[in-house]
């Protein structure tokens, strides 16, 4: 009798994973982060309604009284004109901020000749409460914009250089070897080897270096009261009215919020590596 042999048949493989169910996870990962943030902002805006309520309107307001403010200022045009008043300081001495800080921490981080000689007034600089010499810089300056723009970038330019230089120094030797054992330049290992893995020190401290940017900002528009949303905020608290206080405050925090996410994106563009 002959034996007919059965065709193999492929049994599942245990051990095998589906490309598409690996990709299910992230994004269900994604959604579930989305949906639990737009719940505690509701949750959080839903409070501060119902307890505003309850408090004295000249302590605190609440979110739709807040509205209520924003629409005005926008029908007069006021809050836009302060925004982009201090969105010219802001961006202007961020952009400053960084080519000084990123130039000198790369330097800094490098040459130790370099360190030594302005390692103490780095440090002076950065422990000094920098706020302290506003009436000094106002004395300089004046009370235009250009004293508003040495602020915001005298305040933001220690993270980014402090970060730039500890990402330089955090480049592991075994690649600073490769380098000059394949011949590379000074110029070769800066750009090819040293910036690439200082990378993600660099934009950590330009995330930094935008909420010193508000802050400076703020602080220089108190000091000079001529424009911008620390006019605004000076102006309204002046005049008790809590409600429109709180659109340029919220408007700043949604501008550190935007551009933190803006350095993120580009920081997981540039640094892909680093994404998680």
């Amino acid at each position: 009798m002959t034996t007919v042999a059965e065709p193999h048949r492929a049994q599942p493989d245990d051990d095998a994973t589906d490309p598409q169910l690996e990709a299910i996870g992230p994004v269900v990962e994604k959604d579930r982060a989305a949906l639990i943030r737009t719940i505690s902002i509701v949750v959080v805006l839903g409070l501060w309604e119902v307890l505003g309520r309850q408090v004295n309107p000249l302590l605190l307001s609440y979110p739709s009284k807040i509205l209520q403010a924003l629409w005005s200022m926008m029908l007069s045009g006021e809050i836009f004109q302060a925004i982009l008043e201090s969105g010219k300081t802001l961006l202007l001495g961020f952009l400053l901020a960084t080519v000084i800080g990123v130039a000198l921490g790369l330097l800094i981080g490098r040459y130790r000749s370099v360190e030594a000689a302005t390692d103490w007034l780095v440090n002076a600089l950065y422990a000094t409460p920098l706020v302290a010499i506003v009436p000094l810089v106002t004395l300089w300056f004046g009370l235009g914009f250009s004293a508003k723009l040495f602020i915001v970038c005298i305040i933001a330019v220690f993270p980014i250089l402090i970060n730039t230089a500890s990402g330089v120094r955090n480049v592991s030797s075994s690649f600073i070897d490769v380098g000059r054992a394949f011949a590379a330049t000074e110029r070769e290992t800066f750009v090819k080897i040293i910036m690439p893995a200082a990378l993600p020190y660099v934009m950590t401290g330009l995330r930094l270096g935008i909420g010193r940017c508000i802050i400076g900002m703020v602080v220089a528009e108190f000091y000079t009261a001529v424009g911008g949303l620390g006019a605004l905020i000076m102006k309204y608290g002046n005049q008790y009215d809590t409600a429109a206080m709180f659109v340029p405050i919220l408007t700043l925090a949604l501008i550190g919020v935007l551009l933190t996410a803006l350095v993120r994106r580009a920081e997981l563009y540039f640094a892909p590596w680093k994404a998680n």
